[in-house]
């Protein structure tokens, strides 16, 4: 009965995959996607979120929003909101971002610089350069991601702990990208912050939640010389705490995961950002792109 259940999930699984990659190509093939992004998209910057894609994926995705949005650097648009001038942004402005700061970010290097792509990646700076691991990685437990997520913040860490997780535990091999590296990568990428461990941080108290936001920044500044102005919230989790936290340590904006567009007149510390969820499908990128998955 074990067998047939777990067969009976798989082929579940398979099945949905194959709807969700038919609901893709349809919606692409409507020129649903191609108007948002010719008339829609057009006086708005888009910003894009990737975690850890493979080099398929980021090949994909680069080919095609390399030629049909203009990709900018994070800091461009900083500096239109800033001046209030939007005659600095192209038509179809586009960001592209990178969470946490995985170890195989680095094979995107050479995708990078083909496309003349200047990203950001937001840096966890208390695993980058170790064998920590990113705690929603540690396979060793029962309870979801989502599970975690609405713990308070020392229940999470002490329920991680007896499953043989700790943040500061140094495992075998890294899942982070080494100084080395970030340091390498830092002429053609925009290092940013992340806080430190990634908590999920309306989850921590008062001290948690300053103290991963403000040495974040401090860290990144001290030890490999960056010019630290904008946090990404991990898991795009954020209240109006972490905003006056993020202002008094001198950033100059906060990106979400809410999806939606950006202007010079958006909120900087709550911009919104498309996620791609890291896909291979060409279909399921031209899509998410464009935000019509989002609507």
């Amino acid at each position: 009965m074990q067998k047939i259940n777990v067969s009976f999930r798989l082929n579940e699984h398979k099945v949905k995959n194959l709807v969700k990659k038919l609901i893709f190509l349809v919606l692409r093939y409507t020129g649903i996607p191609f108007l948002i992004r010719e008339i829609w998209q057009k006086n708005k910057v888009t910003i894009l979120v990737f975690h850890d894609p493979s080099l398929a994926a980021a090949t994909k995705a680069f080919d095609f929003l390399s030629r049909h949005y203009n990709i900018i650097p994070l800091s461009l648009y900083l500096e239109a909101c800033l001046s209030q001038d939007p005659q600095i942004l192209p038509p179809k402005a586009m960001v592209i971002t990178f969470d946490d700061g995985h170890r195989n970010n680095y094979n995107l290097l050479e995708i990078f610089k083909k496309h003349a792509i200047f990203p950001t990646i937001f840096l966890c700076s208390g695993i980058i350069n170790t064998n920590r691991h990113y705690w929603f990685l540690h396979q060793q437990r029962k309870l979801s991601d989502s599970e975690l997520k609405k713990m308070r913040s020392a229940v999470k860490w002490k329920y991680l702990e007896r499953t043989g997780f700790l943040k500061d535990k140094e495992f075998e091999a890294p899942q982070s990208l080494s100084k080395a590296q970030v340091i390498e990568m830092s002429r053609f990428v925009d290092m940013q912050a992340h806080t430190v461990f990634h908590p999920c941080l309306p989850q921590a108290d008062d001290q948690e939640s300053r103290r991963e936001i403000t040495e974040s920044k401090a860290i990144l500044e001290q030890d490999y010389g960056f010019k630290i102005c904008s946090l990404a919230y991990p898991n795009g989790d954020y209240t109006e705490r972490e905003i006056k936290f993020a202002k008094e340590a001198g950033f100059q904006c906060g990106l979400t995961v809410k999806p939606g567009y950006n202007t010079i007149h958006s909120d900087m510390f709550q911009l919104k950002r498309l996620d791609l969820n890291d896909s291979e499908n060409i279909n399921e990128i031209v899509v998410k792109a464009s935000g019509l998955w989002s609507v």
